[in-house]
């Protein structure tokens, strides 16, 4: 037993959150906008202070702004067009001849010829936006809205399942007192570090592929920027150990950024030096800027792993974030899964807490997310694998000796018809990269084959397999499609159908009139919250530019509906004799219920 110093005895709660950061945090929004009682608790006094996660993609933008962060969010991030470019460098400048030299560059994250595509399938488009800037958004809305029950300096010391609730024992570590807590379940979010190995969890797969020094430091790069960089990889044609990726941190987002953070590997006998003494001289040399005056504002030193956990849930807990995944940084899906899990686990915790659906709704995170985690893990290492054979196919890369470097570099420049020639190959080379830096479908394509769904038989729609491709589609399982929609003159999408509040919503074409009755029947009869929307001429709904009508899938008699978190639960489509039989047999399967709700 943990020396629990000043008890104060126990305190009860429907969910203990244990771990505020990003992923912690979005619980507690999405738990409260769903109006779930709970305490989170983080053993750190504050937010990060180091930029960590910094690109949110498309779905994670659209669960932001479902959950009222998005304008915040917004306000301070880096719009797509700040951001539209992949590039490769030799540095930034020098007096070298292969100083200061484009290798190539590529459209990526939804900017340049992307955007079109990307603005037609979501309400918002990706951001950019470091994790030391969006949890403190994310920790005053968390606070406004459970106010005295967001703990940071307080820490897990001991838990326990007690069949019926969790007892966790919580010490505030600046005054050493004591709590006790109980709750009916647990989120762990603390990154794996105390949940976990307390219950025993494993986690499996590639514990320890690459040791990374990332970098925060801020500098006027302005005299050698250029602007619109999602990421710039630095390829020295002298030095091999010199391989670095350069990423803006804002405040300002461009050419006059302030602050950077940079990734590279130190070799062991390095690593052991001082910042100053290392760090510094490299970062420059990098870049190629000799002189250049720069501030170390953090310096972290970090595993790239590729694990996944056993299970997501064990009895009362159930594990998010990187407490049940670790992929590497490529295809920047870390931090994006945690806040998607979140969205996934707080609406099934209102229904189960609300009595509306039985505990073996929550066994259905598990057998969505999981898989979903799997496929992000195994692509991540993919892609980073694919990157690095690209360079090494056009005799760029780390594995090129140093004395056949400058004359490979100085080849791939060569202003010779040879010289174009190798370079149009190098560029079909980098355009497989999209299925990291444009994989659209992997963000916002991907499905809930079992779970909290009822299937109707169809097969899912093809997938390009660079994943670079989305297709929409309502069969259950998806995200919904994104349409805009007008409501007595309000502009709207689809997505702003279903949400908060444990909504669910079902969307028809103008002669589902019978599927909107029964819908209206059963949230009567089983207080399940019901939005029905009849879209298209003659409907509460305009379809602007027919964009439901070209996505649907469902002639006008038929039926979709809806789930809180915006994935497809059932459709059918078209009509039906019993509507409202129908309707609750699939709702009673999408809520695990033993029988149907009629």
């Amino acid at each position: 037993m943990a020396d629990k110093g000043t008890d104060t005895g126990t305190v009860e709660v429907p969910v203990l959150i244990v771990g505020g950061g990003g992923c912690g945090l979005a619980a507690s929004v999405f738990c409260s906008d769903h109006g779930v009682g709970h305490l989170l608790v983080e053993r750190h006094a504050g937010t990060s202070r180091i930029p960590k996660a910094h690109y949110h993609n498309q779905r994670t933008m659209e669960i932001l702004r479902q959950h009222g962060l998005h304008a915040a969010v917004a306000e301070q991030a880096a719009p797509v067009e700040a951001f539209a470019k992949v590039r490769w460098l030799t540095s930034l400048d020098g007096d070298r001849p292969l100083d200061g030299r484009m290798i190539h560059e590529m459209d990526g994250f939804g900017g340049g010829v992307l955007r079109e595509r990307y603005a037609a399938a979501a309400p918002v488009l990706p951001t950019r936006l470091p994790q030391s800037r969006l949890e403190p958004i994310m920790r005053r809305h968390a606070e406004r809205h459970n106010p005295g029950r967001i703990l940071f300096g307080h820490e897990l010391v001991e838990l326990a399942d007690a069949g019926d609730r969790a007892v966790a024992v919580v010490r505030d570590t600046r005054t050493g007192t004591v709590t006790e807590i109980s709750a009916r379940y647990v989120i762990a979010a603390d990154g794996g570090r105390t949940v976990g190995p307390a219950l025993g969890m494993q986690m499996r797969g590639r514990p320890a592929l690459r040791h990374i020094t990332t970098v925060y430091f801020a500098a006027d790069l302005s005299a050698w920027w250029r602007e619109g960089a999602h990421m710039t990889h630095f390829l020295n044609p002298y030095h091999p150990g010199l391989f670095s990726n350069l990423f803006e941190m804002g405040p300002t987002w461009g050419r006059h950024c302030e602050e950077w953070v940079m990734h590279f590997h130190l070799p062991p006998d390095e690593a052991s030096a001082s910042d100053e003494e290392v760090i510094v001289p490299r970062i420059r040399e990098v870049l190629g800027l000799p002189g250049l005056d720069l501030t170390l504002l953090g310096v972290t030193s970090w595993t790239v792993q590729g694990l996944l956990a056993e299970r997501y849930r064990r009895g009362r807990v159930l594990f998010a974030g990187d407490a049940a995944h670790r992929q590497p940084p490529t295809v920047g899906l870390g931090l994006n899964s945690g806040i998607q899990d979140a969205h996934n686990l707080a609406w099934k915790l209102a229904a189960v807490l609300t009595g509306r659906a039985p505990d073996g709704l929550l066994d259905t995170y598990e057998a969505e997310r999981r898989p979903v985690g799997g496929h992000n893990i195994d692509w991540a290492l993919s892609a980073a694998a694919h990157n690095q054979a690209i360079l090494g196919a056009i005799g760029l890369g780390a594995n090129t000796p140093p004395e056949r470097r400058e004359q490979m570099f100085s080849a791939y420049f060569d202003p010779s018809p040879l010289g174009a020639a190798g370079r149009a190959r190098a560029a079909e080379m980098f355009a497989t990269a999209r299925g990291g830096y444009q994989a659209h479908d992997l963000e916002i394509g991907f499905a809930y084959e079992d779970g909290a769904v009822s299937p109707d038989g169809s097969p899912p729609p093809s997938r390009e397999p660079l994943r670079d491709v989305y297709r929409p589609t309502t069969r259950p399982g998806h995200r919904l499609p994104h349409a805009w929609l007008d409501h007595d003159g309000r502009r709207l999408s689809t997505h702003d159908l279903a949400g908060a509040g444990l909504g669910f919503a079902l969307l028809t074409g103008p002669a589902g009139t019978p599927w909107c009755e029964a819908a209206a029947q059963l949230a009567e009869k089983f207080s399940l919250p019901i939005l029905t929307a009849r879209i298209g001429a003659g409907g509460e709904f305009a379809d602007v530019d027919e964009q439901w009508e070209a996505v649907r899938q469902v002639a006008e008699e038929g039926a979709v509906l809806v789930r809180p978190d915006n994935h497809v639960a059932w459709r059918s489509m078209n009509g039906s004799d019993d509507p409202a039989g129908v309707l609750a047999d699939a709702i009673s399967r999408v809520l695990h219920h033993d029988g149907a709700l009629l």
